[in-house]
């Protein structure tokens, strides 16, 4: 499943930033960001939809994920 939650919230939870996108996911995943023009991080947060597991993604861009702007709740890396 790839779609996108109409419970999410206005901030990424992992590091408290604006974000361009967030999609749902179960099942098997990956995740390859290197020479991405558009995302430069996407941060993971486990949730349920319809009481089944599955990852939300929240898809930062260049300027998003820059340190300049947000709080970075988390770690990133």
């Amino acid at each position: 499943m790839n779609d996108v939650p109409g419970d999410a919230p206005a901030r990424c939870p992992a590091c408290g930033r604006a974000y361009a996108s967030v999609s749902a996911h179960s099942g098997s995943l990956m995740v390859n960001l290197l020479d991405n023009e558009r995302y430069q991080r996407v941060c993971f947060e486990p949730e349920s939809q319809d009481g089944n597991p599955c990852v939300y993604f929240y898809h930062h861009t260049h300027e998003q994920a820059a340190i300049s702007e947000g709080n970075d709740a988390a770690t990133t890396g």
